[in-house]
């Protein structure tokens, strides 16, 4: 007997429970003897059965848990460190659990437009699109994009971040009316503050708030190499870029716009700690950027 017809059996009998005659009339429908339907509600499930079956609450699970943003070889991952899966798990079968239950990935690419900014402290593109690191605090990336809140999404703030290379862990945040070099002294301050003394090579854009006297008057203080994309070329900040890009694509357009400022807040502090704490990535070995971190730190 298939999947199917165990379904419709336990479904009739659902439905026929306390109607006289109903179990009859179903049977008579669907062209099955009582002794094929009894026969049938009272086999049980082979082992392979009960193991497909909890894949796929397991795949459903994780794939609702990272609100349809994450594909077969994250599941692989999730499922791989779940306690309830006690069975070796293939991305060809989480490809098949996935067909079968019409999960996608939901994730698409935005595209982005910059401005030019005036600049007074300009540095060369140290970091040159070199994006491997074998520790932390060594490389940390910076950058600051906008979100929206209010009734209509009519008030816009940005929000900045301190990203550690390694791991792509968001060391520290800053919510500001603007990109000012306050607001980015601010979330630097808030990364020192959280890992110590440390002197890492930091890669920004060529943003009026990164080229200000101030900020890197800041910086200099902390004996910090400086690194800067080229004009035009979002891609030499790309980790950074990416991660304001699933940050908004798997977490803020996933939820309901905010009302009010402390409503904005709220849902960024709970998306960081998502990402830094329940993001699994094979690219981390299966850890998420917490882990990952602290088990080199």
């Amino acid at each position: 007997m298939n999947k199917q017809h165990r379904l419709a059996y336990i479904a009739i009998k659902e439905v026929s429970q306390g109607k006289r005659g109903a179990l009859t009339k179903l049977l008579t429908v669907i062209g099955v003897s009582r002794q094929a339907y009894y026969k049938g509600l009272k086999r049980e499930e082979t082992a392979w059965e009960v193991r497909d079956r909890r894949l796929k609450e397991r795949t459903q699970y994780w794939f609702d848990f990272h609100h349809q943003g994450i594909g077969a070889g994250n599941l692989v991952v999730n499922l791989e460190h779940d306690e309830l899966i006690t069975f070796r798990v293939t991305h060809k079968m989480v490809r098949r659990v996935m067909r079968e239950l019409g999960l996608r990935c939901q994730i698409r690419v935005k595209k982005h437009s910059r401005q030019e900014a005036s600049e007074q402290y300009v540095q060369d593109n140290i970091l040159n699109q070199n994006f491997e690191t074998d520790a932390p605090n060594k490389v940390w990336l910076s950058d600051s994009t906008e979100l929206s809140f209010g009734p209509n999404g009519e008030y816009k703030i940005r929000l900045s971040g301190v990203l550690d290379l390694y791991g792509r862990l968001l060391l520290s945040h800053h919510l500001s009316i603007t990109e000012t070099s306050a607001a980015e002294i601010e979330v630097f301050q808030r990364a020192f503050d959280r890992v110590g003394d440390v002197h890492p090579l930091i890669h920004t854009d060529r943003g009026s708030a990164y080229t200000s006297g101030a900020f890197n008057n800041f910086l200099g203080r902390y004996g910090v190499t400086r690194s800067m994309s080229r004009p035009g070329t979002p891609y030499d900040n790309a980790p950074m870029e990416r991660w304001w890009n699933e940050f908004k694509l798997r977490w803020m357009d996933r939820h309901p716009m905010p009302k009010t400022f402390e409503e904005l807040a709220k849902l960024v502090e709970e998306g960081i700690e998502y990402f830094n704490h329940h993001n699994r990535s094979a690219q981390r070995s299966g850890l998420t950027p917490d882990e990952y971190w602290n088990e080199a730190a």
